[in-house]
């Protein structure tokens, strides 16, 4: 089964969503305690789409993201650059595309808002995949960044540790189709900026007026930005 590591090779992380596909929406909820529909549910609510927007969820995987973003009436299409997951979410009723977030198949300033959920860690140089996130956008549209970040609680923050190094792989042998891909999972949060470098850095590569909101004790934040007019 495949592996990536922390260099992101793009054929390499690929390859492995690939091979996660097929049980990538149930090895989530139980990994998540069944957060992950609480954490879609807040970034939909927090993007504030409006009917007949155009929206980009980029990195969408299984397009499950894209189904609860189109519940706001919004026209949302979901990207990914891995064939598999677009296929494993194949009775999704919404339109999908295979697309690199680094060379997005889009003209410019096409989309209203343009979203990515637990895959901006996963771009090779996710500061690349920002501004071409940007270069899509229309001027004063909207940036969502879901992802994982630093729990803010001292305390918390070490057992939420300890679980994704120990607990989370074991969780994932039992219930995904490729477990060693999350053991890349607990690899990759470990290392992600933290909230306010994460703030820092959409800032500096395409948008303005980036901010966060913490759920579930910092296990995840919202980043939302502005693309300047």
């Amino acid at each position: 089964m495949a592996k990536a590591d922390l260099d992101k090779s793009p054929v390499d992380v690929a390859g492995m969503f690939d091979a996660v596909g097929k049980r990538y929406d149930v090895t989530n909820t139980v990994l998540s305690f069944g957060q992950d529909r609480y954490w879609r549910r807040r970034a939909r609510q927090r993007l504030g789409l409006r009917p007949g927007e155009k929206v980009l969820d980029l990195a969408a995987g299984t397009a499950v993201s894209t189904v609860e973003l189109a519940k706001s009436g919004a026209w949302c299409v979901a990207c990914d650059f891995s064939q598999g997951m677009l296929a494993a979410g194949k009775d999704r009723d919404v339109p999908k595309v295979v697309g690199d977030a680094m060379r997005l198949p889009f003209a410019d300033a096409t989309f209203d808002a343009v979203t990515i959920s637990y895959g901006l860690r996963n771009v090779h140089d996710f500061r690349a995949g920002l501004r071409e996130m940007a270069r899509v956008t229309k001027p004063g549209g909207r940036l969502l960044v879901n992802e994982f970040s630093t729990p803010v609680v001292p305390v918390f923050s070490t057992i939420y540790k300890e679980y994704l190094m120990r607990a989370l792989p074991a969780i994932a042998r039992a219930v995904a189709s490729n477990p060693e891909a999350y053991e890349y999972l607990a690899e990759s949060i470990r290392s992600w900026p933290d909230q306010a470098q994460l703030a820092f850095e959409i800032n500096r590569n395409g948008w303005t007026d980036a901010g966060w909101q913490n759920l579930t004790l910092g296990i995840v934040a919202i980043h939302s930005a502005v693309k300047p007019g």
